[in-house]
């Protein structure tokens, strides 16, 4: 019982900052404007972890890798901790045990940012419905449009409805399943 609940907790708060974390470093990847109240918490949230984290880490290309890494290290984090709290025996292979874990990691950065994309096209297609004025609307077209642009290119408008939101929704589903697939096979891997 008590370990569900250190579970959850580790799982909730290492989750939650590392969502912030992954959010913010794909607002600065796709240029999203910097002056909305969204960015401004994500940067006010997790620049105790960022400023310390760019001293070591440097930037690449334009590339916020500090803010990647944390995220990461987050992940791994949690990964770990649940393991642990499930009585797995880390000292047999303790290095090999890290390398699984921070495979994991990855893996579940790749799953969280999947259903990051996925969110905010399902919420930019509701706005363009309910209210395609709202102050997050300008925010969303400018996250999701590097995404949809890819069909929009190759998928004309059918009766004035953009089809493009649909087909990246089928291909991010499809892209879960092999992520699901990919994470079993790597946890197979310590057992």
């Amino acid at each position: 019982m008590s370990n569900q609940i250190l579970i959850f907790l580790v799982d909730t708060i290492l989750g939650l900052l590392s969502l912030a974390l992954l959010l913010r470093f794909y607002f600065q990847l796709l240029r999203v404007p910097f002056y909305n109240s969204v960015s401004q918490f994500l940067i006010a949230v997790t620049d105790f972890m960022v400023r310390p984290a760019r001293r070591f880490i440097p930037g690449w290309a334009g590339i916020d890798l500090s803010t990647l890494i944390l995220a990461w290290l987050l992940e791994s984090i949690i990964v770990t901790s649940t393991f642990m709290a499930q009585g797995y025996d880390f000292e047999v292979n303790i290095v090999g045990s890290l390398g699984v874990m921070g495979l994991l990691g990855i893996v579940e950065i790749i799953e969280t940012s999947l259903y990051i994309v996925l969110l905010a096209i399902i919420m930019q297609a509701v706005l363009s419905w309910v209210n395609p004025h709202s102050p997050l609307a300008p925010l969303l077209d400018s996250f999701t449009s590097p995404f949809l642009a890819v069909f929009r290119r190759r998928i004309p408008p059918v009766a004035n409805v953009d089809l493009s939101p649909l087909f990246v929704l089928i291909l991010i589903q499809v892209l879960l399943m092999i992520v699901a697939g990919i994470h079993k096979e790597i946890t197979l891997m310590l057992f």
